[in-house]
């Protein structure tokens, strides 16, 4: 499969065409594959849960994991809304109609694969399905290193009503931060189908902290944040979270989320943005390198 093509100066150059072509082949494989991570994430909490139910709960996502898999179905009802990210470096040439054919992949993938239709004409005005689950929701980000990632995510309902954007003043500080987290959690899990991967994002401003919680979903779980003061912040907020006891499925246990991934950004001096995105125990995503064909 063919990544990119290359401009006369050598330039990597991604198509319309390449990226509605990976999220077409991306869709199904997510909505039926639990990402390794989280599969060895809920293997490993199975393994030190305690609490019966907990356990019963564990081994039932646990067998569903390895039904939709050998089966090819998906792994949940709710087969989510389409998120893309494209990540771009320097070297890399993007047209700006980079996202024009992705809402036809995604009719494809999903009318292909049967899955579930979710997406509504007008949160408002028109309730109707679109009977095709577009929209995707799309987004271009840039980064240093060079080459190019596409991120596909099939986000369900239940989760993302389960988060929240919160303007804490300044003063709130780290403490008002977790604070959020906790509440978060504590009013919401339970809805979200737990375990979960917390998401959070702190700073930027109203429409930028909740990409940043989104992404932060994205980060492979048991790896260790690459800055020591966010990473000790993350685990004391996934035992606090895990000492709730909401647990598998909210019916108790000491499984309550697999992992607390935190991202920050700058924001203005009269700023602390807060953003809580939770991802539950089906958490589905992909992450594609276009520069050299390498998938994950």
């Amino acid at each position: 499969m063919t990544d990119t093509t290359t401009s006369r100066t050598g330039t990597p150059v991604l198509t319309a065409a390449t990226i509605a072509q990976m999220v077409e082949w991306a869709v199904p494989q997510i909505a039926r594959n639990l990402r390794p991570d989280v599969l060895a994430g809920l293997k490993a909490a199975r393994a030190c849960e305690t609490h019966p139910r907990a356990q019963a709960v564990l081994d039932q996502l646990l067998a569903n994991a390895r039904i939709a898999a050998a089966d090819e179905v998906p792994l949940c009802q709710d087969t989510g809304y389409v998120w893309v990210e494209l990540e771009v470096g320097s070297d890399c040439t993007v047209p700006g109609n980079i996202f024009s054919e992705v809402d036809a992949a995604v009719a494809r993938a999903y009318h292909g694969a049967q899955l579930r239709l979710s997406m509504l004409r007008d949160a408002l005005l028109d309730r109707s399905n679109t009977n095709n689950n577009t929209p995707a929701f799309t987004q271009l980000t840039f980064r240093e290193k060079p080459g190019a990632t596409l991120h596909v995510m099939l986000k369900g309902g239940g989760s993302d009503n389960a988060s929240r954007v919160v303007m804490l003043p300044p003063g709130a500080g780290l403490a008002g931060v977790k604070q959020t987290v906790l509440d978060a959690v504590r009013e919401k899990a339970p809805n979200a189908c737990p375990p979960l991967l917390v998401g959070v994002g702190v700073g930027g401003n109203f429409d930028k902290v909740s990409s940043l919680a989104k992404h932060a979903l994205l980060r492979e779980v048991g790896s260790a944040n690459p800055d020591k003061q966010l990473d000790a912040i993350e685990r004391e907020l996934l035992a606090s979270i895990n000492a709730t006891g909401i647990g598998p499925g909210g019916l108790g246990g000491h499984s309550t989320a697999l992992a607390v991934h935190l991202q920050t950004a700058p924001c203005h001096i009269a700023a602390l943005p807060v953003a809580v995105n939770l991802g539950c125990s089906a958490l589905r995503s992909l992450s594609i390198a276009l520069d050299a064909g390498r998938r994950r």
